[in-house]
């Protein structure tokens, strides 16, 4: 099985996540200067906007990136067709099923990895011909599965044969080493990333991402079947009420009308969709996304080196003893 790197032609086995608002072309370009793999989010834009974003991305770099297609978006036809016309060398999609799309992308070169939430849809996309998938816990932020990352990457790894990027909880070396220890050939970084000094992200939403603990992250629109993980405020308290009631889909949809718009440019961190993972908890401070990408690499690095002098040559004595 050929490893991330060399699929991508990157450094580091570090993919951004695609996040709405958050993930244009200077946070995915300075990603992709440092080694890892940049994505531009479309979201909900169009055709035109996404364009605008891989052009100025390609002035910034040189390096791979990607664009991330959200699947049920009235304008991923189009965009599709942006990313061969516009030869961008990596299709990431989340939110549905991208199979209509990859044969065409693969024609023209175009390297595709969908997000999955579940190991039948990755077995689906392996055959019908993607190149790689991220396994998508329900630790990360914005729409989520239900399955964990913890049981979801090896069920995954187990059922494809193609390259499996673990994604949900991961923001240092530790998830990084965790995740490969049960089978991913890479990580996607969400949360982190939004911390990143390149990511055009309102200073107060950085500034909530940083005080985060381990349990400041709440589910909302369970029952609407795209639940969403963001960080608790007097939006979700508000949203959460209602859900206790008789709040239907269509004034779920209201209330969460530009919401994510509100927290990311506008700084609104009581009314504005603050997305963010688990991971929110382990985000210290704000710092260039090269000194991420290293941190997370060399996190790796020192894990895996701490194992070894456990284990040592004795290795094999020592669990033998342990499970005794």
């Amino acid at each position: 099985m050929k490893d991330i790197t060399g699929l991508l032609g990157i450094r580091y086995p570090v993919v951004q996540g695609g996040m709405a608002w958050v993930a244009e072309h200077r946070l995915a370009a300075a990603v992709s200067n440092g080694g890892g793999l940049g994505v531009i989010a479309s979201g909900s834009a169009d055709a035109d906007f996404v364009r605008g974003q891989v052009r100025q991305a390609r002035g910034l770099t040189g390096k791979p990136f990607g664009v991330n297609i959200v699947v049920i978006s009235p304008f991923a036809d189009d965009i599709a067709q942006l990313a061969i016309d516009e030869k961008v060398g990596v299709v990431t999609t989340g939110a549905g099923n991208p199979a209509k799309y990859i044969e065409a992308m693969k024609a023209a070169g175009i390297i595709v990895i969908p997000v999955v939430a579940s190991a039948a849809l990755a077995k689906r996309l392996e055959r019908a011909g993607a190149d790689a998938v991220v396994a998508e816990g329900c630790e990360a932020g914005g729409h989520i599965g239900e399955a964990t990352t913890m049981n979801l990457v090896p069920q995954v790894a187990d059922a494809v044969s193609i390259p499996v990027i673990a994604a949900g909880g991961i923001a240092d070396g530790r998830g990084a080493a965790a995740a490969f220890m049960l089978g991913a050939k890479g990580v996607q970084v969400g949360t982190r990333f939004v911390c990143a000094e390149e990511a055009v992200v309102s200073q107060a939403y950085k500034e909530r991402v940083i005080a985060a603990g381990d349990t400041d992250t709440v589910v909302t629109g369970r029952f609407t079947g795209h639940p969403v993980r963001v960080l608790r405020n007097k939006l979700t308290r508000e949203i959460l009420a209602k859900e206790k009631g008789e709040l239907s889909f269509e004034e779920f949809e209201e209330l969460m009308a530009g919401t994510l718009r509100k927290a990311v440019v506008d700084g609104d961190v009581d009314y504005g969709s603050l997305m963010a993972g688990q991971s929110a908890g382990l985000v210290k401070k704000i710092q260039p996304a090269a000194e991420i990408i290293e941190e997370i690499a060399s996190g790796m690095r020192g894990v895996y080196a701490s194992l070894g002098d456990y284990y040592g040559q004795d290795g094999e004595r020592i669990c033998t003893e342990q499970a005794q």
